[in-house]
């Protein structure tokens, strides 16, 4: 009878649940950076010390706020000039793009032009009607934007002696009489050429208004010196070897 119990025992044993291991803890997906915000917005962190900036920004002005600070809003700034400095330029290309394409035809390479003025408008006009023939441009708008830069160097030169516009009105000049010694016939060339050079020095005179070779020379002023009678320096006193021994023949 015993043993019959014990392997009743035995059997019981062996049916026993058995228990299963605890699956090891998830481990919670960006700890870190939880851990590093929840630290970054206490007291002296670096998020609480940058929202304390923006706060203060107001009452320090753009002079005393902080460096980062003042360093976002100058490349905001400057970002937002580019920005509307491109979409100006666009307009303004575009404005000007109709404004020469809405110019009348003129007729390059016929001549149009009479008198003095023709021996060197027609040698331009042919001149820019033989090179132009690739560009995407018409011929007539090239005369256009030549006549143009004359007149604006000539006038601009005038007022404002500035020394880029006079550069402009030299180059402008050269490339004039160059067009003439080129498109005019080989016979009446120093001819054409020579009244071109005439007629460019001529508004020379105005276009370089007070343009001179002679070097300047700039006088210096004068120091200004101002004497002040109620401040008084008193000289250093003499050494006892340099004073003078009056009625003694010998020094002490």
């Amino acid at each position: 009878m015993q043993s019959n119990n014990s392997r009743q025992d035995r059997q019981e044993l062996v049916y026993l649940p058995v228990p299963f291991p605890k699956a090891p803890p998830r481990k919670v997906r960006f700890a870190a950076l939880r851990t590093w915000w929840t630290a970054a917005w206490e007291e002296g962190g670096v998020l609480h010390e940058m929202w304390d900036d923006v706060l203060s920004a107001p009452r320090s002005g753009l002079r005393h706020m902080a460096p980062w600070l003042r360093a976002v809003l100058m490349v905001a700034a400057v970002s937002f000039v580019v920005l509307m400095a491109r979409a100006a330029g666009e307009v303004v290309l575009q404005q000007l793009h109709q404004l020469l394409t809405a110019v009348p035809r003129v007729q390059v390479g016929v001549d149009t032009s009479s008198g003095v003025a023709a021996v060197v408008d027609q040698p331009v006009r042919t001149y820019i009607a033989q090179h132009s023939a690739g560009l995407p441009v018409a011929a007539s708008t090239v005369y256009t934007l030549w006549l143009l830069t004359g007149i604006t160097g000539l006038v601009v030169g005038f007022f404002t002696r500035s020394t880029g516009v006079r550069a402009m009105w030299t180059g402008w000049g050269a490339a004039s009489v160059f067009m003439v010694w080129t498109a005019t016939p080989p016979a009446s060339r120093p001819v054409a050429a020579a009244l071109a050079v005439l007629a460019w020095a001529f508004l020379s005179a105005f276009a370089l208004r007070g343009l001179t070779l002679r070097r300047r020379v700039v006088v210096g002023r004068p120091a200004q010196v101002t004497v002040r009678p109620e401040i008084h320096i008193p000289a250093p006193a003499a050494p006892a070897d340099d004073r003078p021994h009056s009625g003694c023949p010998f020094r002490d």
